[in-house]
């Protein structure tokens, strides 16, 4: 049974272990990983749905293109985990679909954040997503959560996703914007794209693989959200691991790990033909060095803080 709170002014932690946690974008790639790590770590997962009615007890409706939620069913909820967003790769980008991107992660995050303010018997946390975009390319350069915003669509959108959150802020609601890298898993992403190629021998570094590949594994990133649930964290978290990689070293560590040849480069131009110029810079091109900071100073210990261990453990080798 969900436990009110004793003030609706102010919002408390709670000494409980177990919790309410509602989830929206649960039929992700995450959060579908999310779920059963939830429920195996004694906590309750409730679902936030688009199809109307919602169906059982463990699931709320709420439709954030109209605008519409059921507030209701929030009251006493212990935490919120928001992953919700049109997919970046997902399609090809065009003016329409890069305003889906925006909009589907700051309508629906707004709607959210608004929506827990105004409750009685607020959670005392919201997980919000975000990603390693917001800083856009940094070369060689050390990121970390303090490192300002770049000025590239993707970092914009981070902006604006992030700020999009600030009812929930100014609410008392501890709120952590969780600022993902590329998760690596054979069941979607990026990694289920090239293990064909790779398993191939056909596989290589995109241009000249300098640049720096912000990853992290689909086991860790769970974990880590699973963690900062209970953490004192609050702000920007970065969940990148931190064996920092560059693209050819992650080339290297694939073809070994397959036991494949990684000898053939992809030039640039390729990608850029495929997926246009500006998304391929953006998702194959920039370079980020980033470090889990304030994730590894709050307590979290990586399964697999370095390249080759991740890929071993997501392909079962």
């Amino acid at each position: 049974m969900r436990r009110s709170r004793p003030s609706a002014l102010t919002p408390v932690r709670r000494s409980v272990t177990r919790m309410d946690v509602v989830i929206t974008g649960s039929s992700g790639l995450i959060g579908t990983a999310l779920l059963p790590a939830l429920t195996a770590a004694g906590h309750r997962p409730i679902r936030l749905v688009r199809r109307s009615p919602a169906s059982g007890a463990d699931e709320i409706q709420w439709d954030p293109a109209a605008g519409t939620i059921d507030s209701a069913s929030l009251e006493g909820i212990d935490a919120v985990i928001h992953l919700a967003g049109a997919g970046i790769g997902d399609k090809r980008w065009n003016d329409a679909y890069k305003q889906l991107v925006l909009e589907s992660r700051t309508k629906s995050t707004s709607l959210l954040a608004r929506t827990l303010a105004g409750l009685s018997s607020k959670p005392g946390v919201l997980l919000s997503g975000s990603a390693v975009g917001f800083y856009g390319p940094r070369g060689d350069e050390v990121i970390t959560e303090a490192t300002p915003a770049g000025d590239t669509f993707l970092a914009d959108v981070c902006v604006q996703w992030e700020a999009s959150a600030t009812p929930a802020v100014d609410a008392g609601i501890r709120t952590v914007f969780l600022r993902t890298g590329v998760v690596q898993t054979p069941e979607g992403g990026p990694l289920k794209k090239m293990l064909p190629l790779f398993k191939l021998g056909l596989g290589g570094s995109f241009g000249n693989g300098s640049q720096y590949f912000p990853w992290i594994t689909l086991d860790d990133e769970v974990g880590a959200v699973v963690h900062l649930l209970t953490s004192d964290d609050r702000g920007p978290v970065n969940l990148t691991a931190p064996g920092a990689a560059t693209n050819r070293e992650f080339t290297k560590a694939l073809g070994k790990v397959l036991k494949r040849p990684t000898l053939l480069p992809v030039p640039a131009f390729a990608p850029k033909l495929l997926l246009g110029k500006e998304m391929a810079e953006s998702l194959l091109f920039e370079s980020q060095r980033i470090a889990p900071t304030v994730l590894e100073a709050s307590g979290y210990t990586f399964a697999h803080p370095d390249i080759e261990t991740g890929l071993r453990a997501v392909l079962g080798r």
